[in-house]
């Protein structure tokens, strides 16, 4: 089983939309550990809906909170601590897809981080990215907090409107590869999660 994180360099990079293309490539399982926010209609329902194929499974998450806030904030909220030791690996056989909440370094609570869940899991990163003024910065000390963990990388996927100059210097310091580029576009669908999906299967020799 691989099992492949999701995280991204901020919040609204477009997190979900990517999970559900490597879901659909690697018709592997999802699983969102910390749902805050969208209560009635959570990532996992989003994600659900975007997928075709009849293989892979949605796993219910460990902490669901109604305030869209920082995880720790949101479990204060509703007099909730989030415990690390409570996150367990669903069990499955399948390729396994882990989105987390935020960025990297969104506290779960006092002092544990979103990367230090990774950690815990050894899951390999995938690195969402977008083009924004600031965007090469936070994508650098992102890949740079991972280093620091010995947390392994497997590419960054760079989504929105494309800007080359960026990307090319992103790729070329980090030594990161480039493993998609998602356009902007104005609704993503069934039909679109497919077409991305495609070309992921080459990648990854599905």
């Amino acid at each position: 089983m691989e099992k492949y994180f999701i995280t991204g360099i901020g919040t609204g990079v477009g997190k979900t939309i990517v999970s559900a293309i490597f879901v659909e490539a690697l018709k592997a399982d999802y699983w969102k550990p910390v749902q805050a926010g969208n209560f009635d209609f959570t990532d996992t329902d989003f994600v659900k809906s975007l997928v075709s194929n009849s293989i892979s499974k949605f796993h219910s998450e460990t902490y669901k909170f109604k305030t869209p806030a920082s995880p720790h904030y949101a479990a204060g909220i509703e007099n909730i601590k989030i415990n690390p030791g409570n996150f367990k690996i669903p069990e499955t056989k399948n390729h396994l897809i882990i989105e987390g909440a935020g960025g990297l370094m969104v506290p779960l609570n006092n002092n544990f981080l979103m990367l230090d869940f990774i950690k815990q899991f050894n899951a390999e990163v995938i690195l969402v990215s977008q083009n924004y003024l600031g965007s090469i910065s936070h994508t650098l000390l992102s890949i740079e907090a991972l280093k620091t963990r010995n947390i392994q990388v497997k590419g960054i996927v760079f989504n929105g409107e494309k800007n080359e100059s960026s990307e090319n210097y992103i790729l070329t310091y980090s030594g990161i590869p480039c493993l998609l580029r998602v356009a902007q576009e104005q609704d993503f669908n069934k039909f679109s999660i497919l077409k991305y999906s495609e070309v992921l299967k080459v990648l990854f020799n599905r």
